[in-house]
């Protein structure tokens, strides 16, 4: 069977072989376009990173294994923030500020925890946040390829979120 996530289309469509649009002349892509979001993660219920996305050139330059720490140690402040509330039954992280960047996070009722990090200021990320979990539910979860908690190779997940986040308002 043919992977359905997967984009191949004929030499001479118009959206090229690979099915991206080709940017128009003069015109930067859209996903270049999205300076207001610098990286976005998503981690499996046991904290483990299934995707890593950068979408700013001003996001950090980690290494795959920076990356997976960085996803782990987001995973694990989550958790601590949810322990530290002197409210019980505190609802989990939604947002840190800090003088450069904006850190949203979603937790979803399957345990995935979604990562955006963005310029300080940035409003409406847990919106993008849910929108985003909605992608991952009809791109990758209905993929039949796909197996859960395993890393996500999906290109038609890749530029919804891609379109999704360059949308985001400045």
């Amino acid at each position: 069977r043919r992977d359905p996530c997967a984009r191949g289309r004929a030499k001479g469509h118009p959206r090229g072989e690979g099915g991206a649009r080709r940017p128009e002349a003069g015109r930067e892509p859209r996903s270049a376009m999205s300076a207001r979001i610098f990286s976005f993660y998503i981690n499996n219920k046991s904290g483990g990173l299934i995707y890593q996305r950068n979408f700013s050139p001003n996001a950090a330059k980690l290494k795959s294994n920076d990356q997976l720490m960085c996803a782990s140690t987001l995973n694990g402040l989550a958790l601590i923030l949810k322990e530290l509330s002197p409210v019980g039954g505190a609802r989990p992280m939604a947002a840190l500020e800090a003088t450069s960047f904006t850190l949203a996070a979603l937790d979803t009722a399957t345990g995935l925890k979604f990562f955006v990090v963005a310029e300080p200021g940035t409003q409406g990320l847990d919106v993008v946040l849910r929108a985003a979990y909605v992608l991952y539910c009809d791109y990758v979860l209905k993929n039949p390829f796909y197996e859960l908690d395993m890393p996500i190779h999906c290109d038609r997940f890749d530029a919804r979120l891609g379109r999704l986040l360059a949308d985001v308002p400045r």
